[in-house]
């Protein structure tokens, strides 16, 4: 009976082991990546970030690309967690997609640059595409015409006017403030309300 007990509380244990070590090279590879080009960073890098040897990572991800897919994906279910804003308060929408965008901005930036090169990235590119078209759809819900062509030409100005390299531009580029960076968003969103426009 005590050895029947003790096995389901090994088995639990190494799982946890196992998990935690598949975490420790998540977090190796995305804190290589935030700072390198994704082809000059190696399975031996991420080893040695994280503690582990390359067979360690082949057999938790089989590779890099596996390895950038499954960040990918854990990235954007925390991006989809963060970005909590309410509907159609423009001030806070902009504040919750600036927290996100100057914590990440600059790695996104990165990968994206590489988009045509790597198609792990390419596809993680694409999911955040979607997924922040549908953070749009809900936080300009109050906004938005019903679907069809006017809603997608809507969803393309909003778009636009919240993307990313619209962040790096005024952030980097231009050397704004976040506080003015912000006003400027604020201002963009507020003059491409359709509800507003329609009735000029």
């Amino acid at each position: 009976m005590e050895i029947e007990a003790r096995r389901p509380y090994r088995m639990g244990a190494r799982a946890a082991a196992v998990e935690a070590t598949r975490a420790r090279i998540l977090e190796a590879a995305a804190a290589l990546w935030t700072r390198r080009w994704y082809d000059d960073v190696t399975l031996q890098h991420i080893a040695d970030e994280a503690g582990v040897s390359v067979q360690t990572i082949v057999n938790h991800f089989e590779g890099k690309d596996g390895l950038a897919d499954v960040l990918a994906d854990r990235l954007a279910s925390q991006t989809a967690v963060v970005r909590q804003a309410p509907t159609g308060e423009v001030q806070a929408i902009v504040a919750v997609l600036f927290d996100d965008y100057e914590r990440h901005g600059d790695a996104n930036v990165l990968w994206t640059a590489q988009v045509d090169r790597v198609p792990a990235i390419a596809r993680a590119a694409a999911h955040a595409r979607s997924q922040h078209r549908a953070w749009l759809e809900q936080v300009f819900a109050d906004r938005l015409p019903a679907p069809g062509p006017a809603r997608e030409h809507e969803l393309a100005l909003h778009y636009a006017a919240t993307d990313i390299y619209l962040w790096k531009l005024w952030r980097r580029d231009l050397g704004l403030s976040r506080v003015d960076a912000e006003r400027a968003m604020c201002d963009l969103l507020t003059s491409i309300d359709p509800r507003k426009r329609n009735h000029e």
